[in-house]
């Protein structure tokens, strides 16, 4: 039985680090946006890259946000780390280029040597893809420092070797019908006043918020107050990927998946209203049984708006607190959400949307 004391603290201090974790601006985000944006597409190889690839044949797996941490009662990584080692073996047998879409490691809350020890092995599995070169890094602002020259040789270079760079951002490049599409790709903080440079929050974080969590056992996906501000930062990102064509914007940073600018949960809510229509009472089972379980993780949060305009995905995260993680793949023509997960089976791989770039290029036009 939980201790009197956190059952009776556990909320306050989910609203107080809700207070501190989350504050997305939307005038910044539009500008950081844009301005990463263009320092890639002008050729800034700092900033990041500009990755050509054939839309039918070529294939990506993105995961994000897995938050590595000390593999203490304040790491949220520790649950998925068996489905994320499965995933990254299956990709690689499979020839995937895999991007790492930022706040890989935990490193507000944990020392760097700390993270490295703990999940060496698992680094090893991500180092096999860059050997390969097959294998792009991303920052976000839990794990900013590996942007940096000197914490990256000092703690990374004798897993990935001297090749290793860490970007802001990626675009991928292709070519449809004689025109260019562009995918870009970035973690997702940019202009989130919490996140994007502010040393308060990190300390925050590292002083008072892990300290409390590993004491009262809460997990960052579980924060059921915080899901009404990560809809707002998707919508923002969503809102900001409208004004270009013939773009596409991948993110993570909210640790909630979004396929094709239109919520995971929002989807499944209207499959089950035309299943209902239909009297399809097998796949009404399904698709209720599916919800309860989305709707679970997020806590019964609903949807602030319906994103309609097919130009926005998040990949979610690899550190939901029952293991399973969730991912983006572009590949054979086609981008998917999926989800690995563990069951008696061992580890799987589920596809949860999927729909052909094709079509995603001709609704761009």
């Amino acid at each position: 039985m939980p201790h009197p004391l956190k059952r009776l603290f556990q909320r306050p201090i989910i609203w107080l680090s809700n207070r501190f974790s989350s504050q997305p601006d939307k005038l910044q985000v539009f500008a950081s946006l844009s301005q990463l944006q263009e320092e890639i597409l002008k050729g800034n190889r700092q900033k990041g890259l500009i990755v050509p690839f054939d839309y039918e044949h070529s294939r990506f797996i993105i995961f994000s946000d897995q938050h590595k941490g000390g593999k203490d009662g304040a790491d949220d990584f520790m649950a998925a780390e068996d489905n994320y080692v499965a995933a990254l073996r299956y990709y690689y047998d499979k020839g995937y280029t895999f991007i790492n879409l930022g706040d890989c490691e935990e490193l507000w809350e944990c020392p760097p040597a700390t993270v490295i020890r703990e999940y060496r092995n698992t680094l090893l599995e991500e180092a096999r893809f860059l050997q390969q070169q097959r294998y792009f890094r991303v920052f976000g602002n839990h794990d900013l420092e590996w942007h940096y020259v000197v914490p990256r040789q000092q703690f990374l270079k004798d897993i990935f070797g001297k090749k290793l760079k860490v970007y802001e951002g990626l675009i991928l490049q292709t070519r449809y019908q004689d025109q260019d599409y562009r995918i870009y790709l970035t973690h997702g903080h940019q202009g989130d006043q919490r996140s994007d440079g502010n040393a308060f929050s990190k300390w925050f974080v590292a002083a008072i918020w892990t300290p409390l969590q590993r004491f009262f056992d809460i997990r960052m996906d579980t924060l059921s107050d915080s899901f009404d501000l990560a809809d707002r930062h998707n919508i923002m990102m969503y809102e900001w990927s409208i004004q270009y064509k013939k773009t596409f914007l991948i993110s993570g940073h909210t640790h909630k998946p979004v396929f094709a600018s239109l919520d995971h949960i929002d989807k499944l809510t209207k499959q089950l209203d035309k299943a209902r229509a239909r009297g399809d009472a097998e796949q009404v089972s399904i698709l209720q049984k599916a919800l309860a379980a989305r709707q679970a993780e997020y806590a019964g949060k609903q949807l602030v708006k319906t994103m309609a305009h097919p130009s926005y995905f998040n990949t979610g995260c690899c550190c939901f607190s029952d293991g399973d993680i969730t991912g983006l793949e572009i590949a054979d023509g086609a981008i998917r959400l999926v989800k690995w997960k563990k069951d008696a089976q061992g580890n799987s791989r589920v596809v949860l949307e999927e729909a052909p770039l094709y079509y995603l290029f001709d609704q761009m036009t």
